[in-house]
């Protein structure tokens, strides 16, 4: 993994800005502690930061191959799964090869298929490439969204980042935000609109979607998206094809030159990536495989049940660890852990995002990076089978919104009244929400309340998934870890989307085909617990931290989130204490606690990303 940034100028002689370059660059550091590497040239200045995965030495970036009369240099964020395969199709049509990274394979799909590369790639990423004698950039995104890219455009120039921060560390980019962004913000985030950048002139590159920029303008085309069709398989060769897409995908991604291991949470998904990679591993001789999870001081003394946390992942990760004979590392935190990475986990992100669920992923991350380079993830299941309590949930089914903003209202509460009308927060979500539904691939003739089901399916994908996907690219990134996630391989996650709900339930249990699948690899308990989410703290010390700290920031007149929010609300939620009602935030999984650290990390976003207001 690594961090890209980008301009693109028909004016200016970028020869002589080669320190803008190099600030936009520095800015991704974490992303790729093992070097840097810029080219600069009249029209084009390219740069990169490396997080070495595979190849050390042949894989060095900015990479440029010669091809009849032209150059073609890249800069790479990602990894290409199949890139041996393509590798070997490409020497088959007179390519040849001067490393052994997937870099140069990449690079060459493109000199050989041209914005059709992207067709043939299995992998995240997010890649530029400049044509030197066409003057034309190239840049694409992966189809689910997994590697990030941002862009904004200036007359007669383009810039690009793998972050945020890259944008905004050059001269000609100003962090000014809008009603919209604002919105984005605070009514919708840390869920995004895909293809928003949150600042005013600042967008980014959808998932599935490439662009093109040259002197007579900027294209941009999707490539990828999901298609609805009828499933043709039984039940028994579904659950057979579902299996074998898991194993080939966790197989793929454990290819790497650097220590791999995996997040195990004890949950059927966590634990069915770390299966298949304890299985690879043993056959390789590689083994045994590592697992890492996470968990809170005194979680046992003030964990409860509330629907959602249905239970203590730490004995199931024991328990699975056991079972696959890993070797388990489990990382303990504690308030002021989260306290600490509060602050450095908006800083990953750039704008505000999920408080303490970013600041504990921050930290759990820095201890595994302390023993390995590469871990894969269980990301995407609950969205691609159906896990969620909102497939299941009446409420939610029969909502006219979001299924994780059933309660919008209630989260108004604590904002100014005076900028809820200013920023047209319902109106803002409600537009988005019924944006979202047109593009649902629809299947002809199916039943309303499969119809409905579908649709919940397509808002988990496109709008749910991603804040997760961003979430764990920004805080494990921000700790130099590359994490994969094998249930974003998009041939699995295009099979899942048309297996018939019935089918997908199958046992009248949500993600039956899914345990089915699995059936042999794990204990059957394991194979049938429920669904529990990433933990956060239950810790009243975390909540009293948090009220005392956000209470403090707005006895100040002059903090920047202060016009925003109702302080008596804020305050008589402070006062009420952690056993109060809870008015959620976002999702899930942030309460009370949780929304003040939000406006904490607002605030400290606000002044120190020094974001103007217009």
């Amino acid at each position: 993994m690594c961090g890209i940034a980008g301009w693109i100028d028909w004016q200016v002689n970028l020869k002589k800005h080669q320190s803008a370059l190099d600030a936009m660059v520095a800015t991704l550091a974490c992303r790729g502690p093992d070097g840097s590497g810029t080219l600069v040239n009249a029209r084009v200045a390219l740069g990169h930061r490396r997080l070495v995965v595979i190849d050390p030495v042949g894989g060095i970036q900015p990479m440029s191959r010669r091809f009849g009369n032209a150059v073609h240099t890249i800069v790479y964020n990602g990894e290409i799964y199949n890139f041996q395969e393509l590798r070997a199709e490409l020497e088959s049509r007179g390519h040849t090869f001067t490393s052994r990274s997937d870099t140069e394979v990449l690079l060459k799909s493109y000199i050989e298929w041209g914005s059709a590369c992207v067709d043939h790639l299995n992998g995240i990423f997010a890649f530029a490439i400049w044509n030197d004698r066409d003057h034309t950039l190239f840049a694409a995104r992966d189809r689910l969204g997994v590697k990030p890219l941002f862009y904004a455009r200036r007359p007669n120039a383009l810039f690009f980042g793998s972050e945020l921060k890259a944008l905004l560390a050059h001269p000609l980019i100003e962090p000014v935000i809008g009603s919209d962004g604002l919105a984005e913000i605070f009514a919708l985030g840390p869920a995004r609109t895909p293809g928003h950048g949150i600042y005013q002139g600042i967008e980014e590159l959808p998932p599935g979607h490439w662009l093109q920029y040259r002197r007579d303008g900027l294209a941009i085309h999707r490539y990828w998206q999901l298609g609805s069709h009828e499933h043709p398989d039984n039940l028994e060769r579904t659950a057979q094809t579902v299996r074998d897409l898991l194993q080939d995908a966790v197989t793929r991604q454990l290819v790497a030159d650097v220590p791999v291991v995996t997040l195990l949470s004890g949950g059927l998904d966590s634990s069915a990536v770390s299966a298949v990679a304890a299985q690879a591993m043993g056959r390789q001789g590689t083994g045994p495989l590592h697992t890492f999870s996470v968990d809170f001081v005194d979680m046992p003394k003030h964990f409860q049940d509330n629907g959602f946390q249905t239970g203590l992942d730490a004995p199931w990760a024991e328990k699975v660890s056991w079972f696959l004979r890993t070797e388990h590392h489990a990382v303990l935190l504690d308030t002021p852990d989260l306290v600490r990475s509060l602050l450095p986990a908006l800083r990953a992100r750039d704008i505000p995002g999920h408080a303490d669920v970013d600041s504990s992923l921050l930290v759990f991350a820095e201890a595994i990076a302390e023993r390995a380079t590469v871990g894969l993830s269980g990301e995407a299941a609950d969205e691609i089978f159906g896990g969620y309590p909102w497939f299941h949930r009446p409420d939610a089914l029969q909502a006219d919104t979001f299924p994780w903003a059933l309660r919008l209202r209630d989260r108004l509460q604590v904002l100014n009244p005076e900028f809820i009308r200013h920023i047209k927060a319902e109106q803002y979500v409600g537009d988005r929400y019924q944006e979202a539904l047109r593009q649902v691939p629809r299947l002809p003739g199916e039943p309303a309340d499969l119809a409905r089901i579908r649709e919940i399916g397509y808002l988990s994908i496109t709008r749910f998934l991603p804040t997760l996907l961003d979430r764990k690219d920004r805080m494990t990134m921000a700790a130099s870890l590359e994490v994969r996630v094998p249930f974003c391989d998009h041939r699995l996650v295009e099979y899942v989307w048309n297996i018939p709900w019935s089918m997908k339930n199958t046992g009248n249990l949500a993600k039956g085909i899914l345990r089915r699948a699995l059936a042999d690899w794990l204990p059957e308990d394991v194979v049938n617990r429920r669904k529990s989410p990433y933990p956060s703290t239950p810790n009243p010390t975390y909540f009293q931290a948090m009220s005392e700290w956000l209470l403090d920031i707005l006895e100040d007149p002059a903090a920047p989130v202060r016009p925003f929010v109702d302080l008596a609300r804020i305050r008589a939620l402070a006062q009420a204490g952690p056993q109060a009602r809870q008015l959620p935030w976002f999702g899930q999984l942030m309460g009370n606690a949780q929304l003040f650290a939000f406006l904490i990390q607002a605030n400290a976003w606000l002044r120190e990303y020094r974001v103007e207001i217009r």
